[in-house]
């Protein structure tokens, strides 16, 4: 089972934003449990979003997360507060990952995240959400 963690710093999330979020992660299909933590475990991958990060498409973020997955540690993905990462955390990171070209609000990101990694598992499990 994929062990993922959603490390969002910053203010706390409007109610809508928690809302989305939340149904995304609640609908996460069997073995794709995602966690809201306050920090990453020692012991974490760490993805961390940053606007210079890679760009993926869904069926490469599908492939990474399939491959992170199959890996023993947990896979943390890092969102940072209104002035983003610091540089330690980026420099931990096995992956600088890019939502959007576009800056995103911090709710927004947050609920962009959920329902990728939705969608990834969803592709991975053979859902019919993503269809393409």
């Amino acid at each position: 089972m994929a062990k993922l963690l959603l490390v969002a710093h910053g203010a706390r999330l409007r109610g809508w934003a928690a809302q989305a979020r939340d149904d995304y992660l609640a609908r996460m299909p069997r073995g794709y449990a995602v966690q809201c933590a306050a920090k990453a475990p020692p012991n974490a991958r760490i993805v961390a979003l940053d606007e210079r990060g890679r760009e993926l498409t869904s069926a490469q973020f599908a492939a990474e997360l399939a491959r992170w997955a199959a890996a023993q540690a947990p896979t943390a993905f890092v969102i940072g507060g209104a002035d983003g990462l610091d540089e330690k955390t980026k420099a931990q990171a096995a992956l600088l990952l890019r939502l959007s070209s576009l800056t995103l609000p911090h709710a927004l990101a947050q609920v962009l995240l959920a329902e990728q990694l939705y969608r990834a598992a969803t592709r991975l499990t053979g859902h019919p959400y993503h269809r393409g």
